[in-house]
């Protein structure tokens, strides 16, 4: 289980199963070519190989989404010994395959153990590749097996949280060779999406801008990973109001309430020509995510309504491919 809340897997003839082949040795050089190179030459088409890992429950699944979308050969749960035998089948004269990435995680048991000296063997053969390492905080990868109803990997018949700590200490040595690491932790798919397109599909075709709206309450903490942050606490808190303390930013009413003094409407005012000036920029320089938070004091009324509205308003734009994220809406008030 490696998927962010939320993303779908997309059927796709680029993805496979691998049969065993042999282990990849270097080439030897011929007898009278001296020491000029003391590195092998891969006479292969490929180009780039991305090795994914890290936590299960993290968003290795939709990380690998990433790159089938972007073309890549992809290949899910392949124990790290039948990497190499992967790379030699690419290595092949008939092989067409330019760009690839595998996901090797814990559920390939005690195989698993094997990855970083893969890596090493990698790195010798001088392959291009990127290792890209996926965390989560241990509450976050908790809760999204709840909701899954999943069994961790390490923990079949005992706790999920059980089966994080002993999950922690085999990865750790892995986390160190990364060359990305990313903690998802509040992290939607489509954000997680984004993050991974920007570091490592840099001047891909993106097509549209994958555009997040996300509200937050100020009280639990600031946002990861947003790119442009608004605070709206200087708007009527609906908190105070008996009727509508336990609604959200999701009701009429609420809505109602935030615009009876005419505040809001000289807030979307000014806020909408500062977004019409900005999205067409950030479109324009090939930025493939912009995540955009909106934050009150508690994230459930003002922060809500605004990211709502924001959505509709952008989200008929054909350049522009709009989500909406409400991180503490759940979060229930005091007394309620």
């Amino acid at each position: 289980m490696s998927a962010l809340p939320g993303s779908q897997r997309r059927p796709s003839g680029r993805r496979g199963t691998i049969s065993p082949m042999a282990v990849i040795r270097p080439r030897r050089p011929r007898a009278n070519a001296g020491a000029r190179s003391e590195k092998p030459v891969l006479e292969s088409r490929l180009q780039d190989l991305i090795v994914i890992t890290g936590f299960s429950g993290a968003g290795k699944s939709t990380a690998m989404n990433v790159f089938e979308d972007a073309g890549y050969f992809c290949v899910d749960n392949l124990p790290p010994e039948m990497i190499r035998s992967l790379v030699e089948l690419f290595m092949h004269e008939g092989s067409k395959v330019e760009k690839a990435a595998v996901v090797s995680d814990v559920r390939g048991g005690v195989y698993f153990e094997a990855l970083r000296a893969v890596v090493d063997d990698l790195d010798a053969l001088g392959l291009k590749h990127q290792v890209l390492f996926l965390e989560a905080a241990e509450q976050t990868l908790v809760t999204r097996y709840k909701e899954t109803r999943r069994r961790h990997p390490l923990a079949p018949d005992g706790s999920v949280a059980g089966g994080v700590t002993e999950e922690r200490a085999l990865l750790e040595p892995l986390r160190s060779r990364a060359d990305l690491v990313i903690d998802t932790t509040g992290m939607s798919a489509a954000m997680l999406r984004g993050k991974i397109a920007d570091a490592l599909l840099p001047g891909s075709a993106v097509g549209r801008l994958a555009l997040t709206f996300m509200s937050f309450g100020f009280k639990h903490g600031p946002p990861r990973e947003e790119d442009l942050a608004f605070d709206v606490r200087f708007l009527p808190n609906p908190h105070y109001e008996p009727d509508l303390r336990e609604l959200t930013g999701l009701d009429d009413r609420v809505v109602g309430y935030m615009a009876r003094d005419g505040r809001l409407e000289d807030f979307y005012e000014h806020l909408h020509g500062l977004l019409d000036f900005l999205l067409p920029q950030y479109v324009a320089e090939g930025k493939s995510h912009l995540v955009i938070a909106i934050g009150c004091t508690g994230g459930r009324h003002r922060s809500v309504a605004i990211a709502e509205h924001l959505a509709r308003r952008y989200g008929e734009r054909p350049d522009i491919d709009v989500a909406v994220a409400h991180r503490d809406i759940d979060k229930r008030p005091r007394g309620a």
